[in-house]
């Protein structure tokens, strides 16, 4: 958890040029290669500071997007309100995103954060290496045609490759493809309950029986159908696998 924590905290570390002179704790020294390292205590500053950026960071650039709004779409189409509450699905996505995304922050502290804390390459080098691994996941999940929109709303040049793509035009690219592909699956989901719903309505009309709220019939047989198929491993195992297929 703590890795994870720091890697995400050197993505969004800021670039500082200049250093105030009268504070001789906080300086930037300038290598024989041109890069630049900072003082501890400006890094613990900027570390801080990008910290209040950690739960967007975790919300729109991971799977938890997707794994949250398909699990408030189940809960909708089984007709319990607040059952899991809303405190056990967010968890349930939260952790569910660390299995996912446990592959593309592993790379990115090896690859970034490991390497700058042990002084081999500087802040610079260490954000470019960092972000490389969210940059290739992402590129994964958005398609084509959402990078298209925003990048004719931007005016961006054409781009050759997908490594030409700005995070300013990747990330709302990829979260309108993770919000158009949560509702697909949501909507694949609603399906059978939404048949059982209409059938167990139309029965009760037939029998005359219309003061009696077709949900309170309809919810025993849909709690027993999502338990008969192993609903939640069918579901977990979808979620996961439909982000590396």
């Amino acid at each position: 958890m703590i890795r994870w924590i720091i890697t995400i905290g050197v993505l969004f570390f800021p670039l500082i040029s200049l250093a105030e002179p009268g504070i001789p704790a906080v300086t930037v020294t300038t290598a024989e290669d041109g890069g630049q390292s900072y003082t501890v205590t400006l890094q613990i500053l900027a570390l801080m500071t990008v910290l209040t950026l950690l739960p967007a960071a975790l919300m729109m650039m991971t799977s938890f997007t997707r794994i949250v709004i398909v699990l408030a779409i189940l809960r909708q189409a089984m007709g319990i309100q607040s059952t899991p509450s809303n405190q056990i699905i967010v968890g349930l996505a939260l952790f569910l995103t660390f299995f996912i995304m446990h592959p593309v922050f592993n790379t990115a502290y090896l690859d970034g954060v490991q390497p700058y804390m042990d002084g081999e390459i500087n802040i610079s080098s260490a954000i470019g290496k960092t972000t490389q691994p969210f940059k290739e996941f992402m590129l994964a999940q958005t398609r084509e045609s959402d990078l298209e929109f925003f990048a004719n709303i931007a005016a961006y040049p054409d781009m050759e490759t997908a490594q030409d793509v700005p995070f300013s035009l990747l990330l709302p690219a990829f979260v309108t493809s993770e919000l158009k592909t949560a509702f697909q699956i949501g909507f694949i989901i609603f399906i059978p309950f939404l048949i059982i719903d209409l059938v167990v309505a139309s029965v009760l009309m037939a029998m005359g029986m219309m003061m009696l709220p077709p949900i309170l019939i309809s919810l025993p047989f849909k709690l027993m159908l999502f338990v008969l198929i192993d609903g939640w491993i069918l579901l977990m195992g979808t979620l996961a696998s439909s982000f590396y297929i």
